[in-house]
């Protein structure tokens, strides 16, 4: 009988040898890459479900929210509203009565209000009725647009936030703010005043020194917080405008200033939306062309809700120099910047298949700023 030869035991891989495998490697890799795409999906699905909620728009005439100053003369002006649709009933039973009287029925206009005429009901529409005393509504839409970011849109203000996901609400913010800045600059050291020796409105200066600071600024002070007392401060304006104890010039030199403070505006917007190549000679990239978009978009918002107040408070003016159909065709064009909304921005080629929407939004940037100049060469005429 021949020896038998003992087997051997089957060796044991230690970890360092398990790790040399190539199929382990295989594994490993795997897992890694499921683990990637499946993160990158789930944050992909999260900033879909948040823009699903951040695609509304601020309406295009804005209330006075409840956290705003409220009206301390609305009791006082029901009876008055009462005893003038009174009057109008009278007045037009007084006119099939008598067609006569009809062309001699006086006018009803306060003196020192905006006179409003019907317009046309064509491309444009009839223009809207003044809600006050001229200014007014210049300032309610001043106030509406940023006020809207502040306190009603979903998450609030956003480029101070420290976990910042979003990037599309964050730039039509700092759109909005910017047009709000402005805009309140030119109201507090030009339309509120007689003249450069005129005292400054305490709400408007302080509103002014409030939108002035940061946009990023998170503490010592918030962003938001300074923003909401500059809201606070324009509404007090406007409730003393209400009842006469703020001044609203509507000449065309106070006009003006504000235009060419627009125009610049949308100059600058107009030229990040065509440009190929940012100043130290790169490529613009898919992200900052995302960026110029959505900051232009929040330009038009806000300043579309501005020029149509500004065809209300300063109808007279602009009737009088021919220049109500050149700001309507403003506002339209900024009403169709305002209203491009895909769902996702693409930057394509001008001659290619996908869409290049910062070419879509510019033209009706051009267009708007194109008639904000033929308003000012207008009114200085």
């Amino acid at each position: 009988m021949e020896n038998e030869t003992p087997q051997k035991p089957p060796q044991i891989k230690d970890d360092s040898d398990v790790k040399k495998d190539p199929e382990f490697k295989k594994f490993a890799l795997t897992r890694i890459l499921v683990g990637i795409v499946a993160a990158v999906l789930l944050l992909w699905g999260g900033v879909v479900v948040i823009g699903f909620f951040d695609r509304d728009q601020p309406p295009i005439q804005m209330e006075t929210v409840d956290s705003l100053p409220a009206k301390a003369d609305t009791a006082a002006e029901a009876p008055a509203e009462k005893t003038h649709t009174a009057d109008e009933k009278a007045r037009a039973t007084a006119m099939k009565t008598s067609p006569e009287s009809a062309a001699t029925a006086p006018s009803d206009t306060t003196q020192g209000e905006a006179a409003v005429s019907p317009g046309p009901a064509g491309e444009h529409g009839a223009p809207a009725a003044p809600s006050g005393p001229p200014g007014v509504a210049f300032t309610e839409a001043l106030i509406g647009p940023l006020n809207y970011e502040l306190r009603e849109r979903f998450w609030g203000w956003r480029p101070n936030d420290i976990l910042n996901v979003t990037d599309n609400v964050n730039n039509i913010q700092l759109g909005v703010l910017e047009v709000t800045r402005r805009a309140t600059v030119q109201l507090n050291e030009r339309i509120s005043r007689t003249g450069t020796t005129a005292a400054l409105d305490p709400h408007l200066n302080q509103a002014m020194n409030w939108l002035m600071v940061k946009a990023e600024e998170y503490w010592f002070p918030s962003a938001e917080t300074k923003y909401k007392d500059a809201m606070d401060e324009l509404a007090l304006y406007r409730d003393r405008l209400r009842r006469g104890e703020a001044a609203f010039f509507t000449r065309a030199d106070n006009l003006i200033p504000l235009l060419a403070a627009f125009e610049d505006l949308l100059g600058s917007s107009d030229e990040n939306l065509v440009k190929q190549f940012e100043d130290d000679g790169e490529p613009v990239s898919h992200f900052m062309a995302d960026d110029y978009f959505y900051y232009a978009q929040g330009v038009a918002m806000a300043m579309h809700q501005i020029m149509e107040a500004v065809a209300v408070d300063f109808h007279t003016t602009l009737e009088n120099r021919n220049g109500v159909d050149v700001i309507h065709h403003a506002i339209h064009s900024l009403d169709i910047a305002r209203n491009i909304r895909p769902w996702y921005i693409t930057d394509a080629d001008l001659d290619g298949i996908l869409a290049n929407h910062r070419a879509n939004i510019a033209a009706p940037i051009s267009h708007a700023r194109f008639y904000v100049n033929v308003l000012i060469k207008t009114l200085s005429t």
